[in-house]
């Protein structure tokens, strides 16, 4: 593997206008594009429409079509990396979600069984739960993101975010418990 070094030269370069730069590091961040949408689409269902090249390619589009990003580091590529593959995987889970919404003029049974939650409607719930705690503390919505969605630890995301890694594990503390009773969940189902 390819210095990191040579990879947040080459992203700044990028930032910076230079198209050869993007060309040379494509294929350097594939691998890691990759990783991080296999993190992204597990929990999700087999046969799910996005598979992982599909979520690569979809992400790349979105990240190359950012012109005023100014790439920092490798780590921060990768965390607007996750971020724009959470967001692809939101809107596809809330066109499935629209999909199974029934007629309104059709009747239904009051006696039919309900269907048991499916993983869309869990990370439905979870965005949601984010956004409603962004706007509360916008860092530990954060840090659960890059927790959750990148895969990072917690000392990775205290470099990616500029705070302390004390800061950023009491920050994670927080989010999990304010989540855990926002989705009525089990703490360690937040990893």
């Amino acid at each position: 593997m390819d210095e990191p070094g040579e990879i947040t030269t080459l992203l700044q370069r990028w930032s910076a206008g230079e198209q050869a730069a993007l060309t040379a590091v494509t294929p350097l961040v594939y691998a890691e594009l990759r990783q991080l949408a296999r993190r992204a689409l597990r929990g999700e269902r087999h046969d799910h429409t996005l598979q992982t090249t599909a979520l690569v390619h979809e992400a790349f589009i979105r990240l190359v079509g950012q012109d005023r990003t100014q790439w920092q580091t490798r780590a921060h590529f990768a965390a607007v990396a996750a971020q724009a593959m959470r967001r692809i995987l939101i809107d596809e889970a809330r066109r499935r979600l629209a999909a199974k919404r029934p007629d309104p003029s059709l009747r239904s049974d009051l006696d039919e069984e309900l269907p048991l939650p499916q993983p869309a409607d869990e990370l439905v719930a979870l965005d949601d739960a984010l956004t409603r705690l962004a706007a509360l503390d916008e860092r530990q919505a954060r840090v659960v993101e890059l927790k959750f969605f990148a895969g990072m630890e917690l000392d990775e995301i205290a470099v990616v975010i500029g705070v302390g890694s004390a800061t950023v594990t009491r920050d994670w503390r927080l989010a999990r418990g304010w989540l855990f009773q926002a989705l009525g969940a089990s703490p360690t189902g937040l990893g």
